[in-house]
Parts: C-alpha cells; sequence; structure tokens
C-alpha cells in the first residue's frame, strides 16, 4: 500500500519513538509511506528532550490565541496534505490525534481515502487538567469528537482510552485497541545484566530502575523515602534512567536521607542506548501511570525479561497479570508500593518468576511495532474494500 502518514508532533519524546516505529516497521513490511509533518530542527534523537519552540510560543501567547493557531494549522496542513496525495498517489491517510488538527478528516473528504486515526489521549481532558488549561474548551470538544467521529478507523492504546473514544459516539465497530510495542531488533544486542551492571559500576547491587522523564506525580520520592527504611536492602540501588523536572529535588531528598550513593541519574540518554541501561534492571518500575495511557517504559521492560512494580490500574492491567509478569499493588492503598517492593528485594525466585513471565508478554500480546503495523494496513484495507462496496450500491 501507499500511506500518507501524518502528524503534528514537534517533540523528540515518547511520542516521536512511536511515530518513528510505526513508519519504519510499515516500511519494513514493505509499503510506501510518504510523511506529512511539521519541520522540526531539533534531531538529537534523545529520551527525555524537549519540544523547545513549541514551548515558548505557547508561553508568550494568550491560550486563547494559541489554540486558534492550532485551528488554522488544520488549514496548513490540509494543502499540504494534497500536494502530497497529488504525488503520492495514497491508498489511505494514517494520522497520529492531535487537538485541533482535523487536516487528516478534511484530506479524506476531498479524496476520498480512507482514515485511521491513532489516539494516544483525550486531549480536551488532558490539557483542560494540565499544561496549563483550556481557553476554548467547547470549541475543542468539538474538534475532538468531529475527528474521531470521522475516523474510518479509530485506534486507541488502551481499552480504557477506548470508552473515551465511544463517549463521543464512534461506533464500538470503528474503535480498534492497538498498545504500544517494542523493535525486537532494538533490544537484540542488550547486554546481559550482570554485563550491563558493571558496565554501569553497579556490580554486587540489587538494581531498582525507572526509565522516561521523570515528573512529581510519578512518585519516585515515595522509593527514595523507602531505601531510608530496614526494609530496603543495603545493596539496593535506585537507577533513573532519563531526566524531568523533579531530578534536583529527588537528588535532595536523597542526599538529605544519606542515600546520594544510592541514587543515581543518567541524564537524558540516546533512546539507542536505553537497553543497555534497562537491561541492568533487577527490578523495574512503573510507579504511577496516567489512567489511560500504555506506557512505552513498560514496553521495554517486558521486552528485557524485567520483574516489574507497578499499581493495579484497569489500563496496565490489560498487559500486566498480578504475579505472572508483575506484582501489582494498589495504587491507593498506604504502604503498598513500598511492600511491594520489600517483598520483590527479599525474593530472588519471585524476580525470576515474573522476568520469565514479562518476556513470554510480547509474543503471548503481540506487542511488536511490527504487529501494530500489520494491524492498521488490515484496517486500511478493509476500509477500501467497504468504500468499494459502498460505491458499487451507490452505482
Amino acid at each position: 500500500m501507499r500511506i500518507l502518514y501524518h502528524h503534528r508532533t514537534a517533540s523528540k519524546d515518547g511520542q516521536a519513538v512511536h511515530i518513528e516505529e510505526m513508519i519504519d516497521a510499515l516500511r519494513g513490511l514493505g509499503h510506501e509511506v510518504r510523511v506529512v509533518a511539521p519541520m522540526v530542527g531539533d534531531d538529537t534523537g534523545q529520551m527525555g528532550g524537549g519540544v523547545g519552540w513549541v514551548h515558548r510560543l505557547k508561553a508568550r501567547l494568550p491560550r486563547a490565541v494559541y489554540e486558534l493557531m492550532e485551528l488554522a494549522y488544520s488549514a496548513v496542513a490540509y494543502r499540504k496534505l494534497l500536494r502530497a496525495a497529488r504525488e503520492f498517489q495514497p491508498d489511505a491517510i494514517y494520522e497520529r490525534y492531535n487537538l485541533f488538527l482535523l487536516s487528516g478528516l478534511m484530506a479524506k473528504r476531498r479524496l476520498g481515502l480512507p482514515l485511521l486515526l491513532e489516539v494516544n489521549a483525550p486531549l480536551v481532558q488532558e490539557r483542560a487538567q494540565h499544561s496549563g488549561g483550556l481557553s476554548l474548551q467547547r470549541l475543542a470538544r468539538w474538534a475532538e469528537g468531529t475527528a474521531w467521529r470521522g475516523a474510518d478507523a479509530v485506534l486507541p492504546v488502551t481499552a480504557v482510552l477506548a470508552q473515551h473514544v465511544r463517549a463521543h459516539g464512534v461506533p464500538a465497530e470503528r474503535i480498534h485497541v492497538v498498545p504500544n510495542g517494542i523493535n525486537r531488533s532494538h533490544f537484540a544486542g542488550a547486554p546481559t545484566p550482570e554485563a550491563a551492571r558493571r558496565a554501569l559500576g553497579l556490580e554486587g547491587r540489587l538494581v531498582l530502575g525507572f526509565t522516561g522523564f521523570v515528573r512529581e506525580w510519578h512518585g519516585v520520592d515515595r522509593i527514595i523515602d523507602w531505601m531510608a527504611t530496614a526494609d530496603a536492602p543495603a545493596e539496593s540501588h535506585l537507577l533513573m534512567v532519563g531526566d524531568g523536572p523533579v531530578r534536583a529535588a529527588l537528588e535532595a531528598q536523597a542526599a538529605r536521607l544519606g542515600l546520594s550513593q544510592r541514587v543515581s541519574f543518567t541524564g537524558v540518554v540516546h533512546r539507542d542506548a536505553v537497553p543497555a541501561h534497562v537491561a541492568a534492571f533487577d527490578i523495574a518500575l512503573q510507579p504511577a501511570v496516567t489512567a489511560y495511557a500504555s506506557p512505552l517504559k513498560l514496553m521495554e521492560y517486558l521486552a528485557l525479561g524485567k520483574a516489574v512494580v507497578a499499581p493495579a490500574t484497569p489500563n496496565l492491567m490489560e498487559v500486566l497479570t498480578h504475579e505472572v509478569n508483575a506484582l501489582l499493588f494498589d495504587e491507593h492503598g498506604a504502604g503498598a508500593l513500598e511492600a511491594a517492593l520489600t517483598r520483590l528485594c527479599r525474593d530472588g525466585e519471585l524476580r525470576a518468576r515474573l522476568g520469565q513471565g514479562s518476556a513470554d508478554t510480547i509474543d503471548r500480546l503481540g506487542l511488536t511495532w511490527s504487529g501494530n503495523a500489520q494491524r492498521a494496513v488490515r484496517l486500511a484495507e478493509a476500509a477500501r474494500a467497504g468504500q468499494g462496496r459502498t460505491a458499487g450500491a451507490r452505482a
């Protein structure tokens, strides 16, 4: 197939990983992909990178003006899509949903092409609660519902998110849950845990690891507090792979508790180096999660067969099973996270069993980018066939 891939993402964080991996997977299956996207100058490929000029622009403009500019960008992107379509002659459009972005829907209606819409978050809700809020909420709700209802297939990353999509009036038969995945080749060269710990100067340590952009709500401060108790083994070490706005506060907390030598931050790490760091983990941490998300870090933990500690939330339980591939805890239970950490640190056999369960999960649930690309192509082919039947019936 020829697939016109459209997005409005300017960051080089997990969003960019998802985009790049899906494009590579589609091409790896033999399909042609033409990308229509904003020009992005920062091509560091580093995990934890920011959105730079986008944040600066957003900070300087009145919120309502910025939101209207987002909507106006749809017209700019629509013209780019039409131009690309004339040259490329695509069979389908694949778009990563963003708030106020209606370009893919406009192009679908103009060109008569099927539209697959990947949805990673209910952005009206997310933006209203975080990121400074939303000024034009009624307009945002209209744009979100219009985009979701107009697609031939909507691809939310979790079943929890699918409920948000259904609430906007999208028929169930057009909703297909496609969680995040992994690229097997990206992890094939990962070192053994022993070699990884040796390379990082963590020999003889029981490594608790976290990857990604750490924020206050992630709850890493609870882990550091627990490490200062008698329940935490003296050889336990917290390895934070990435960076984030609370790094300084967490480092100060560790110093205050006399744990500076047992807590380390790598800072921003190139994504190619992430497997070599995750390989060093004995226990992989997902202390908290957004209720509708499919965390990329979780897929990385599973790919490398790590014993996972995570809250028993509905979205995570779409992938994790208690005492099969993770030790799950009640996110609202006092001391529940700490009790899970204590148990897993003391029980090496349990860590090994959960690690094997993690490694098995990738195959069992088909959590690969290649598998996701195959599903997307099948949906595009079905949508094209449906359009053909409809056109024939009208004729």
